[in-house]
């Protein structure tokens, strides 16, 4: 029997797969913008920037929450912040920003099958983009 997977390898598992989708679902030619600075690149050269930090699990695989960004505005940059609001508040409506922070204070656990299901589910997303 084969040995089940430690919720470490888990979560590991579908952050990648996250970040692939996240990278590739507004990707033209494979290739993306950085909502930040609008710089555009191979989505392989990009990154799934949150907005809300990633120890939030809340929002840490929440659409919205998680837009594509540049190395240097993700990580140089500390996320570009304001202008990560300014972009989620023009595209998805007044009030997103605040509601991702409210969002992130509720205390979500997920079991390891649901997110086993959240990774099957992206892995699909994924194969539909192709």
């Amino acid at each position: 029997m084969p040995k089940k997977p430690s919720r470490k390898t888990i979560v590991k598992k579908l952050d990648t797969v996250f970040s692939q989708f996240i990278r590739r679902r507004f990707a033209v030619n494979e290739i993306a913008k950085c909502v930040t600075c609008g710089t555009k690149s191979h989505y392989k050269k990009l990154q799934a920037g949150h907005f809300i930090s990633r120890k939030h699990y809340s929002t840490r695989w929440d659409v919205t929450n998680v837009q594509v960004q540049c190395y240097s505005c993700n990580v140089m940059r500390y996320g570009e912040q304001y202008k990560y609001g300014l972009y989620l508040e023009e595209v998805y409506g007044k009030g997103t920003a605040e509601e991702l922070q409210q969002k992130s204070r509720e205390i979500t656990k997920y079991s390891d099958n649901q997110l086993i299901d959240m990774t099957n589910y992206y892995n699909e997303l994924l194969t539909n983009l192709k």
